[in-house]
Parts: C-alpha cells; sequence; structure tokens
C-alpha cells in the first residue's frame, strides 16, 4: 500500500508529540541541575567535572539501541551537559550573590 499525506502527518503528530515530552524531560533534568548546583555551592565543589561528563557520555552511548549513531547521541548528549552545566553555575552564582557579606558604604 502507498503512503500518503495521511501516514505524513501522522508521523509528524507523534514528533511533535515527542518534542513536548523531550522538552519536559529536559528541564526536568534542568531542575535535577540546579539542586546539584545548590549541593556544589555549598560543597565549594566547581561546576565543571570532566570525570563525570564521561560517564555521562560513556553511559548514554553505551545504551542506545539505535537509530541514532553513537556519534550522534554524543554530539547531542554534549549540548545537554553544556546546557545543564550552564543552569547550575547560574544557580551557583545566584547562591554566591546571596551569601557574600554586604559591602562597606563609604
Amino acid at each position: 500500500m502507498p503512503l500518503t499525506t495521511k501516514d505524513l502527518d501522522e508521523c509528524r503528530a507523534r514528533m511533535d508529540e515527542l518534542d513536548l515530552q523531550l522538552v519536559r524531560i529536559l528541564n526536568a533534568r534542568a531542575a535535577c541541575a540546579e539542586q546539584i548546583g545548590r549541593i556544589k555551592s555549598g560543597l565549594g565543589i566547581d561546576a565543571y567535572s570532566p570525570e563525570r561528563e564521561q560517564q555521562v557520555l560513556h553511559n548514554v552511548t553505551q545504551n542506545n539501541p539505535g537509530p541514532l549513531s553513537a556519534d550522534a547521541v554524543r554530539r547531542l548528549f554534549k549540548r545537554i551537559i553544556n546546557e545543564s552545566r550552564a543552569v547550575e553555575r547560574v544557580m551557583m552564582d545566584r547562591l554566591s550573590r546571596d551569601v557574600r557579606p554586604p559591602s562597606k558604604q563609604s
């Protein structure tokens, strides 16, 4: 049976649903990154952790069933990690401003 524009519309609708799920998941990940930023700030740990980044990349590429290639998953997650780290740093910066002693006025 030949494929039709209805088939195309159905596939696009499914992709739209998946996109919304991805946004929800990415925002949930960002909320975790905020919490990690709070914890790291309290512990005095830097936001950048190359060992952890390698663990994440290894985990997602090893558990990738396809059809995305391992390189594609790695590229996507490097971007996700970078954005998560930015969220961590924003939180850490916010917390460092909140605990900074007030400046003396002359």
